[in-house]
Parts: C-alpha cells; structure tokens; sequence
C-alpha cells in the first residue's frame, strides 16, 4: 500500500555486531527505497564511530512517504539481536540468523524445498559451529565449505545467498587462525568483490 512506511527496527549489541545485516540492509537499498537511521541506547557507551556510521552518511532528500522501508538500527546492550517489524501481530524476532533470514526474504527470491532446506542448514552452521563452535568443530565447518565449494561458485548453486553472507560473517568472526583452504578462500574473495560487502569490510578493518 503506497504511502505506508514498512518499519524494521533491529536492537543489537556492538561487542558483537551483527554483520550479515548490514550486508543485508545494502542489498534492500538496492532493490527499495530505504530510510535508514543508527540510534544509540542509554544502556551502551562509547560505541565506535565506525558503528555510528554504519550505513554511511545519510541523507534524508524524500518525504517519509517516498520511501518504501524504514530500518533503524539501535546500538542496545542485549544479549542477541532482536527485531521488530510493523506488522502488528508479529512477534518480535530474536537471533542473527532468524532476522538475516527475513531480511533476504523481503529481497523476493523464492527457492524449492531441497534448496531453502540447505540454505537453512548453513545459516545454523554458520552461526552455531563457525562462529561459536569448539576448534574441532570450526576445522570440520571449514572441511564442509571447502567440499561444497568444489562443486560450485556459490555455497548452494550458481547466486548468492544468505548462507554465503552468514557463513563470510561467520568466518570474520570466528577467530579463526588456522589456514584457510583454498576454495574457501577463493569464494571469500567472490564475497568481498561485491558492493554489498563493502560497508562491512570498512568495519574490519
């Protein structure tokens, strides 16, 4: 409906900040108009510059009604992302992999069974194994990837998916200091060529 501004509000903690999902609010702004905010709660202090600018310097040229999606962002000290969403009787979301996965809905790419069962599968890996998993577990993660990297470009076919922007996030994350294999390393060099990443790289660095 024309004229409603569709709000996402997530709350996310900047000891850990949420990659995937600034990687996903560039992709939205590719394909929406996107009003985007980073606020600050009473709850945090001293929070990085690099964090306050996270999407870049905006600039707010449209009347609110121009744009299609609002996302705000809330520096906040909770224990794991949470979002919300202005749709009334929608609970609220919690966890970096749930709201990656809503937020790549909204980007209209439909998939069959087998496939968002796969995607599904890597995001939990990504996020419970990868990032907050024991070294044997990450080794074994690694071996995963490297195997299913031998076989496409891509960790589930031939495009980008959510498990590609969760697992990269991931890895960043990881603490890994073990060599990374070489089909891994190629498809994180894949990642990092695409616009959409940028904003994080900047993050790292």
């Amino acid at each position: 409906d024309y004229g409603a501004l569709r709000d996402i509000v997530i709350n996310a903690n900047p000891a850990v900040p949420p990659l995937s999902l600034l990687i996903l609010h560039s992709l939205l702004c590719e394909r929406y108009q996107v009003l985007s905010a980073v606020h600050t709660h009473s709850s945090v202090t001293n929070i990085p510059e690099p964090l306050l600018k996270c999407f870049g310097d905006q600039v707010n040229k449209k009347y609110r009604q121009e744009y299609q999606l609002g996302f705000t962002l809330i520096w906040k000290d909770v224990p794991k992302p949470q979002m919300k969403f202005s749709i009334q009787n929608m609970c609220p979301i919690e966890g970096e992999g749930n709201i990656a996965r809503f937020l790549f809905s909204l980007l209209g790419n439909s998939y069959n069974a087998v496939t968002a069962t796969l995607i599904d599968s890597w995001v939990d890996t990504a996020i419970f194994q990868l990032r907050e998993g024991s070294s044997k577990e990450k080794a074994a993660v690694f071996r995963a990837l490297n195997s299913a990297l031998g076989k496409a470009p891509w960790l589930v076919g031939n495009e980008l998916t959510i498990a590609d922007i969760v697992s990269w996030c991931a890895i960043q994350q990881s603490g890994n200091s073990a060599a990374i294999p070489a089909n891994v390393e190629k498809w994180m060099k894949s990642c990092e060529n695409l616009t959409s990443f940028h904003s994080v790289l900047k993050l790292l660095k």
